[in-house]
């Protein structure tokens, strides 16, 4: 199940993705949580230290051993060269499992021990200076998107995205790759602003959508979320000495995490597992076409010399049951 976090700066989006990563470490659940933001936190969020976060392996920087990977013997892709961040998988390409181990998973994560499990954890890596003036951030989740594309996963298993903050997801087609957004919103007029852009800009694509309700303090609280963004609003989360002492970098062991926050946790997890029989690979298959095309029309084919449309594979519908050569 792949699961996005996003909200607008500030909102405390990296740290309930962090809480929910820990949520299902601790259920024994297989996770790959991924820090797709432009402000890399999520390592920090989940224990590391600076120094460990900062020699985390940027996916960024290994995009063409990705590249190289996922193509496999796709007849459709000639090279590397012509891969782009939507290029879709078809008949010969590789695909990644959230169980199995690959070279991408070798290349670009690492595990972090929690209590009562681990996880993989990838980064996009920072921002740099070095990037000012000749690139954007949606080159740096590129990787993200590719992999999403490429990734058949099944019930029971989790990829969890912290997403950069506001609408910037919408620069791209990553959107779509989600089997449910989580949207992190104060209860304030900003926070709720970016809800609605965000629901405008998905209504077409069938994202399925709930809002978290974030430092939520009193009823009144609660009842404005719930005027603004009616039955989307699924949970509310208020303060928490836990996550204080967390971002102190002295968190107590996750059991201890208070009953109400919790159970916040534990209705997000039934929330993404209600949406397995939802599932249509076939629409999903479609938006990474969709997405492809487009990419491919305004900027791609000029950027590589190919014609990019003709690496969509029509007889291919990604799925849990799709072979790829090993």
């Amino acid at each position: 199940m792949k699961i996005a976090f996003v909200g607008k700066g500030g909102s405390g989006k990296t740290t309930l993705s962090s809480l929910f990563i820990r949520h299902l470490a601790a259920a024994g659940a297989p996770v790959v949580a991924v820090d797709a933001d432009i402000n890399q936190h999520l390592g920090a969020a989940l224990g590391l230290d600076e120094q460990e976060a900062a020699r985390l392996p940027a996916m960024g920087g290994q995009l063409r051993l990705i590249k190289d990977y996922l193509r496999g013997s796709n007849p459709r892709i000639t090279s590397a060269d012509t891969m782009i961040k939507t290029t879709p998988p078809g008949e010969g390409s590789r695909l990644l499992r959230v169980r199995d181990p690959n070279p991408v998973y070798d290349a670009c994560a690492r595990p972090v021990e929690l209590d009562g499990g681990a996880v993989r954890l990838m980064v996009t890596g920072p921002f740099t200076d070095s990037d000012l003036g000749v690139a954007c951030y949606h080159s740096k989740t590129g990787a993200v998107e590719l992999c999403l594309n490429h990734l058949a996963d099944g019930p029971g298993e989790y990829v969890v995205v912290d997403m950069t903050a506001g609408s910037d997801s919408f620069a791209s087609g990553m959107f779509t790759r989600f089997d449910i957004t989580f949207l992190v919103a104060e209860p304030t007029r900003k926070g709720v602003s970016v809800y609605r852009q965000y629901k405008e800009y998905a209504r077409d694509f069938g994202v399925a959508l709930k809002v978290v309700g974030n430092k939520v303090q009193n009823q009144d609280d609660v009842d404005f979320l719930r005027s603004e963004v009616g039955d989307d609003l699924l949970v509310t989360v208020g303060h928490s000495d836990w996550v204080r002492a967390m971002e102190k970098g002295r968190p107590p062991r996750f059991e201890l995490l208070e009953d109400g926050n919790r159970r916040a946790l534990r209705l997000l997890h039934t929330a993404t597992d209600a949406t397995y029989e939802l599932r249509d690979w076939e629409r999903y298959t479609r938006q990474m076409v969709h997405f492809h095309l487009k990419n491919a029309q305004s900027w791609g084919n000029e950027r590589t010399g190919a014609d990019l449309a003709a690496q969509i594979d029509p007889g291919f519908v990604l799925g849990e049951g799709v072979t790829a050569p090993a």
